[in-house]
């Protein structure tokens, strides 16, 4: 009821393909209980791929690097503040502690990532957008408090790391920005984000990311979720939904679904571009058919360096270790 990654990947064979990597045991860097890996996915990039599958191919098979964008840091250095929140006694949870942590943890971006002060320009003009981008972190973060009281919370975890495998050998994984326990014993899993609620039609897109934890956690710990909760900073809004055990069954059928067309993909070499809405702020428009560019040709051997949701497995242990730490959920 609402109310309002990675794949491992194998080389190119010849005519264009992918091969299919080869099947794991769990003990060998799988999941728990010797089951047989035969892939990993998150919701990151099981979006990617509903998205576009060339994208997933951009992201996971080429493993293109991106340029970070405004909005996507703004996105790192929200939630990082919003994590840090709770590590404060609970009385000193208040709107005034959570915006003097902004300038440090921008730092902090900075340190790790020295890069990311090219996002702005030097001089006057670069100065005054970076004033105005942190003015809407400043306004996003004073929003979350308008939500709800973290002096009135205890947060069970936060940024915390979730994998199972499923029984086909399908490993899912990623971080939950947080869940809180009852003393009931009922979980909610909360994610914040700092774009604007969807429309009505687009609810069931956000809400997969959220399925997709909650089947991970009720596999993780043999109880459904009591209730999936979406904070919306952009706006304001709250979106809320209490999933059922058909709901996660339905969910572990979609990812499934998912995993075999990218298997297909893999095994056939075609990764159909699909022009929608994001086209608009997608790094890869020179080199996508839609908009007359050319994919580069299939590596012909794995890309030495982490794919995205191996960055969203390392970088986000510690969610203020970078901009890797944050993926595109957060827009």
């Amino acid at each position: 009821m609402t109310t309002t990654e990675t794949t491992e990947t194998g080389g190119t064979e010849a005519g264009g393909r992918t091969s299919v990597p080869p099947a794991r045991r769990a003990d060998e860097g799988g999941g728990a209980g010797g089951a047989v890996v035969v892939g990993s996915l998150s919701p990151s990039r099981a979006g990617d791929f509903m998205t576009c599958p060339l994208l997933y191919r951009f992201r996971v098979i080429d493993r293109i690097p991106e340029r970070p964008s405004a909005a996507a840091v703004r996105g790192t250095l929200v939630h990082a503040v919003l994590e840090r929140l709770f590590d404060l006694p609970t009385g000193a949870r208040t709107p005034e502690a959570a915006l003097e942590m902004l300038a440090p943890e921008w730092d902090r971006l900075l340190e790790a990532e020295p890069e990311l002060a090219e996002l702005f320009e030097d001089g006057a003009d670069g100065e005054a957008e970076h004033a105005e981008w942190l003015a809407q972190a400043r306004r996003m973060v004073e929003r979350y408090f308008t939500l709800e009281d973290p002096r009135r919370l205890e947060p069970a975890e936060r940024e915390l790391f979730v994998e199972t495998v499923l029984d086909s050998g399908l490993k899912l994984r990623g971080y939950i920005d947080r869940v809180d326990v009852a003393p009931s014993g009922d979980v909610r899993i909360v994610d914040y984000k700092t774009g604007t609620a969807p429309r009505a039609d687009f609810e069931a897109r956000a809400l997969f990311q959220m399925k997709f934890y909650a089947l991970v956690l009720w596999r993780l710990r043999g109880r459904v979720p009591r209730l999936l909760q979406l904070m919306y900073l952009g706006n304001g809004e709250i979106l809320r939904y209490e999933p059922d055990e058909a709901d996660l069954r339905a969910t572990q059928r979609k990812v499934e679904a998912l995993w075999q067309a990218i298997r297909r993909a893999m095994e056939t070499g075609e990764w159909r571009a699909r022009a929608g809405r994001l086209c608009d702020w997608c790094d890869h428009k020179e080199r996508c058919p839609e908009f007359g560019g050319t994919p580069p040709p299939l590596p012909s051997a794995p890309v030495d360096r982490p794919s995205p949701a191996d960055l969203e497995g390392a970088g986000r242990a510690d969610p203020r270790a970078g901009v890797g730490a944050r993926e595109h959920d957060d827009l």
